[in-house]
């Protein structure tokens, strides 16, 4: 193989983690991998060891050792067949932003046990782009707008919309039982705990984070309810947590949802979570206003189909 290479650090992507640098620069080198480098200190900067959260600076000289693939075939790269749905899947795109209808099932980034994620593929479908990364998370199993940054300055200041909750989030999202009509407001600090089997979960309580998501009812069906749901705040797991607490959990929800209810989904056709982030806006200085929409996929419009029609 070839002897290391040493990039040095330009402008536009200072500021930028060494570990998503390096992340596109090792394109189908698995995450792990590219970690393990890290921890051997086989990847330096100026001179030294670093961690994964270093942040580089302009004029960095980073040293990345000659990496080939694993003798397994282990890679993180997409197939042509993602490839061409993400493709499709684009919503907008400038030279400041990639808006994308994220398809469910995909991860936004890869790891822990995923190879790849909607990032680690658009970073191989844009091999221009000095820069880009991901302005905030959807749930895997989600469906919808997903922002991406393609500029360090754009990624600060969504960030700082994101934080400060001055983006427009609304999600369409099935729930279970007869939701009242008008709007309800949820106001219910969320706090994370382990649940069955160690995994993550988020259960209201006085000691957790600030959250709040107001439930709009739109139709109402036999045994569930379509509902806009608008977030004023970003924590995981929000709107499936607050919905599981007034006792109208997001149909299909395996953390926080009711199996025997969604079995009779499950036989009309649904299998995913019935989530989907229909649409987002906000203001980015020097751009202006900035909004889209993601239509409602067809296996939840079809699911909607047969209720509609009991």
């Amino acid at each position: 193989m070839a002897g290391p290479t040493i990039h040095t650090v330009a402008a536009e992507i200072a500021g930028q983690r060494v570990d998503n640098f390096l992340l596109r620069q090792l394109k189908g080198v698995p995450r792990t991998r590219v970690y393990r480098l890290l921890r051997r200190g086989e990847v330096r900067v100026n001179g030294g060891r670093i961690r994964p959260t270093y942040r580089l600076a302009e004029g960095d000289r980073v040293r990345i050792p000659p990496v080939r693939q694993a003798a397994g075939g282990e890679t993180m790269a997409p197939s042509a067949q993602i490839i061409q749905r993400l493709e499709s899947a684009v919503l907008y795109e400038d030279d400041r932003l990639l808006i994308l209808d994220k398809p469910s099932g995909m991860a936004v980034h890869g790891g822990s046990g995923i190879a790849y994620g909607v990032i680690e593929a658009l970073r191989i479908m844009r091999p221009r782009a000095a820069f880009l990364d991901l302005a905030h998370r959807l749930d895997r199993d989600t469906s919808g707008c997903l922002v991406l940054a393609k500029r360090r300055s754009t990624l600060r200041a969504l960030h700082a919309a994101f934080r400060d909750n001055a983006v427009d989030k609304h999600y369409l999202a099935l729930m279970g039982g007869a939701v009242a009509p008008g709007r309800q407001r949820v106001d219910a600090r969320l706090r994370a705990e382990a649940g069955k089997g160690g995994e993550r979960v988020m259960r209201v309580h006085p000691q957790g984070q600030s959250a709040r998501t107001d439930f709009t009812l739109l139709t109402s069906y036999e045994g569930w309810s379509l509902v806009r749901a608008t977030l004023h705040t970003g924590r995981t797991h929000q709107i499936r947590a607050h919905a599981a607490s007034i006792g109208h959990p997001v149909a299909m929800d395996r953390r926080y949802g009711d199996g025997q209810a969604d079995q009779a989904l499950r036989s009309r056709g649904l299998k995913r979570l019935f989530l989907h982030a229909e649409h987002l806006a906000f203001d980015l200085p020097g751009h202006g206003r900035v909004e889209a929409s993601a239509p409602l996929p067809a296996e939840l419009q079809s699911v909607l189909t047969v209720l509609h029609e009991r």
